[in-house]
């Protein structure tokens, strides 16, 4: 998984006043949390914007003062008027502690059901996934190729050996719904198994 590396600096002072002067400043406060104890810090509200305004997942490399920590977006607050990033909580990860983390769905493939006029519904976008942070994937594809109209995939078409996905097996990814416009999918077969057919016809022609 990709990892962006935000510059700060510990923060000594938590309370209300210090918080409103850093943001007066530009800068937004953040806590790291899961390692001996929580470290306050606070960065440049900038430094965050590839972190947060973006539909991608990183880890977050923190920088203080010469020393590295590394970790996750655990939570994040905006300011419910104006958008502007209030607080930040992180959680410290370490190459042998598992972590949580949602993972963004990719859908790949031209389904079957598609083309036969029906309609794709994307159930879920992100997937909870549980993993050393080593086999973190920046995003899960699955291959929608072989749906057919009234057909469901489920999270199990997205199992992996390097993580656990911490959902139901029956909660489902995306299915492919009829439309007014739809036709059966029979048709598609059968019109694939015509081209076959013609196909080995043809060779059967030549070769004679």
């Amino acid at each position: 998984m990709k990892s962006i590396t935000i510059n700060g600096s510990q923060r000594e002072s938590v309370g209300k006043k210090a918080t409103k002067a850093l943001r007066d400043a530009g800068k937004v406060p953040c806590v790291v949390y899961g390692g001996e104890a929580p470290i306050h810090f606070s960065a440049d509200e900038l430094a965050f914007s590839k972190l947060v305004y973006t539909p991608d997942v990183h880890t977050v490399v923190i920088e203080l003062d010469g020393k590295k920590v590394d970790a996750i977006l655990q939570d994040i607050q905006f300011h419910p008027v104006t958008d502007r990033i209030l607080h930040i909580d992180f959680y410290q990860i370490s190459d042998e502690k598992e972590v949580m983390l949602e993972i963004p769905v990719r859908i790949t493939g031209n389904s079957k059901g598609v083309r036969n006029g029906g309609t794709l519904r994307i159930v879920s976008r992100k997937l909870r996934v549980k993993a050393i942070p080593a086999n973190l994937p920046d995003i899960i594809e699955v291959d929608i190729t072989e749906m057919k109209i009234g057909d469901k995939l489920y999270v199990t078409a997205a199992a992996s050996e390097k993580y656990t996905i911490l959902h139901s097996d029956n909660e489902v990814i995306c299915q492919v719904r009829t439309s007014r416009t739809a036709v059966a999918d029979e048709a598609d077969d059968e019109e694939e198994e015509g081209e076959e057919g013609a196909e080995a016809a043809t060779e059967e022609t030549a070769a004679e």
